[in-house]
């Protein structure tokens, strides 16, 4: 005779006639990651890029959760050294997170970023688009990715180009703090349309990108015929062009804190 095992199940723990199995199951949001993973991350991320500690009570508000579960997830992460509490009972990162940013620095390319990101604008926009970068007096095109339409505006990778024409130009000035009426409105507009101000029958509309620790980094723009490119048009996409640096600034400098600019989270159409 052949006595098999029989269990039942309750709220994802087994108990087996022939033994007893706990089998936890992590507790998942709804966009399907996990609770306790997505707030331990928040706990990290609730730190400035100033601040070197925090107490428990200002962990807790900035990340949203109670003390008692701030608490144990900071300890939980200060036994793996991502955490570390001081001897006054405030909290910094460990040593671990710094290791984390060394690999990631190791192997990071910017080009993995920036490219994949430059072709989903083409794809939303249909037109080319481009990454520029300030070099000295002038802005070089750092990346380009090529749109579908026949007739397009070209421009080759490592070309210079004025600072002072030019959505994408005008966009680097206005974020390197340049004076003027225009330029503070650039600023508060978050991006520039241009139309002919480079070359004829050309249009474009730019937007900022930052680096580590908020610094400006260049701006991300799409040109094309302004024959296709209307202003109407150019307004339509600017929020498009806006969205993609945004993307490209949280990829390149963190997480937003209170040193992002205002104008990575908003869009005035």
């Amino acid at each position: 005779m052949t006595l098999g095992a029989c269990s039942t199940s309750y709220n994802a723990v087994s108990f087996s006639t022939l033994g007893f199995t706990v089998r936890n199951t992590p507790e998942k949001d709804s966009s399907g990651g996990v609770i306790a993973v997505t707030r331990a991350l928040s706990l990290m991320e609730a730190f400035d890029l100033n601040e070197t500690s925090l107490t428990l009570a200002e962990l807790s508000r900035r990340s949203g959760m109670h003390k008692t579960t701030a608490l144990r997830l900071a300890r939980t992460l200060s036994m793996n050294g991502y955490m570390v509490q001081r001897e006054d009972g405030e909290w910094r990162l460990g040593p671990a997170t710094g290791w984390l940013g060394a690999r990631y620095q190791a192997g990071f390319d910017v080009n993995n970023v920036v490219e994949p990101t430059l072709r989903e604008l083409v794809r939303l926009t249909g037109e080319s688009a481009s990454f520029y970068a300030r070099e000295g007096d002038s802005r070089a095109c750092i990346a380009r990715v090529e749109g579908p339409q026949a007739v397009r505006h070209h421009v080759r990778i490592g070309e210079r180009l004025p600072l002072d024409k030019g959505a994408p130009g005008k966009v680097i000035l206005a974020f390197s703090g340049e004076k003027g009426k225009d330029y503070e409105a650039i600023r508060q507009r978050g991006f520039h349309i241009s139309m002919g101000e480079r070359e004829p029958e050309v249009s474009s509309v730019a937007a900022p990108i930052f680096s580590t620790g908020w610094r400006l980094l260049g701006s991300v723009a799409i040109s094309g015929p302004s024959a296709r490119l209307s202003a109407k048009k150019l307004e339509a996409h600017a929020k498009v062009v806006m969205n993609t640096a945004n993307q490209l600034s949280y990829a390149l400098a963190g997480s937003r804190s209170s040193n992002t600019p205002g104008v990575v989270s908003k869009w005035h159409p």
